[in-house]
């Protein structure tokens, strides 16, 4: 059940494709929203359903003692970071539930708690969809009292929320999320264009295979955009390059190779390549099927 956020106010930066809906259901369960945002196209539309604008990140966090952030990468997160290390109070809680380079969480994390305040990573997974639906999955790194004290806004955002360690923790796992996702794309794309290509319809081939042990959310979701052909994006194939690089610095990190994650970050690339970075990542079908 929605938690209810009556009498709470809430600041949000970064109103992207996922950012909208999400701060649209903290509106919705009763939060009073301090908005900003890069581009002021977003900020105009939501001002209109009663949210506030702030003119920085620094301003959104003296109006506001819990701040989530919805950004488009780690770069952007350390310059939202660097402003709101301004006005940073004791008792702040700062929530970033972007996907973010774990090394860089951790330092982040470190200056935020300096302060006084808590740092929680809490990326998330599926997509557009999940976001205006608030059933997103969410992984969440932080320690125990800076999650109790995110779980009431994770419960209006998400449906599968997952304490998974401390800080950097829920970077972690939305990385090895990330892994799966763009090797299951890559799989389920060069598997209906090899039926396309032998001459059987795919669609008729993934309605075939649905329920079996080939089933998964990629197959249902990704599968369905392959065979009608409509890209739209909900999760940009730019986006998921970024998230692979991430992925490939964290295993090198770690001392290991992953192989097929480095494929795929290269057919990822060769999409990009060819003017695709701007499509939804299902689009890797068109590098085998035009």
């Amino acid at each position: 059940m929605m938690d209810d956020l009556t009498g709470r106010t809430v600041g949000f930066i970064g109103l992207g494709l996922m950012g909208r809906p999400m701060a649209r259901n903290l509106a919705k369960a009763g939060a009073s929203l301090v908005i900003h945002s890069r581009s002021p196209g977003p900020i105009e539309e939501l001002a209109k359903e009663g949210m506030s604008p702030a003119a920085s990140p620094a301003e959104v966090a003296a109006r506001a003692d819990a701040v989530i952030l919805m950004l488009s990468d780690t770069v952007a997160v350390e310059t939202v970071a660097e402003s709101l290390l301004e006005s940073l109070r004791p008792g702040h809680l700062i929530v970033d539930m972007g996907t973010t380079a774990v090394a860089a969480t951790r330092r982040i994390a470190e200056a935020v708690r300096a302060k006084g305040a808590e740092w929680v990573d809490a990326p998330v997974s599926g997509g557009t969809v999940a976001a205006e639906a608030g059933t997103l999955t969410i992984m969440a790194g932080g320690g125990e009292d800076a999650f109790a004290r995110a779980l009431p806004l994770f419960g209006v955002l998400g449906q599968r929320i997952t304490h998974v360690g401390d800080v950097g923790a829920g970077q972690v796992a939305k990385t090895a999320n990330q892994v799966i996702v763009a090797l299951t794309i890559g799989a389920v794309a060069e598997a209906l264009a090899l039926a396309k290509a032998a001459g059987v319809d795919p669609a008729k081939v993934r309605e075939a295979i649905r329920g079996g042990f080939a089933e998964s959310r990629i197959l249902e979701l990704h599968g369905q955009r392959m065979v009608t052909g409509d890209f739209t994006p909900g999760g940009r194939v730019a986006t998921q390059i970024k998230d692979l690089r991430q992925a490939e610095e964290l295993a090198e990190q770690a001392g290991i190779q992953l192989p097929a994650l480095g494929l795929s970050l290269e057919l990822f690339e060769m999409l990009a390549e060819q003017g695709d970075g701007g499509l939804d990542h299902a689009a890797l079908y068109r590098l085998f099927v035009r």
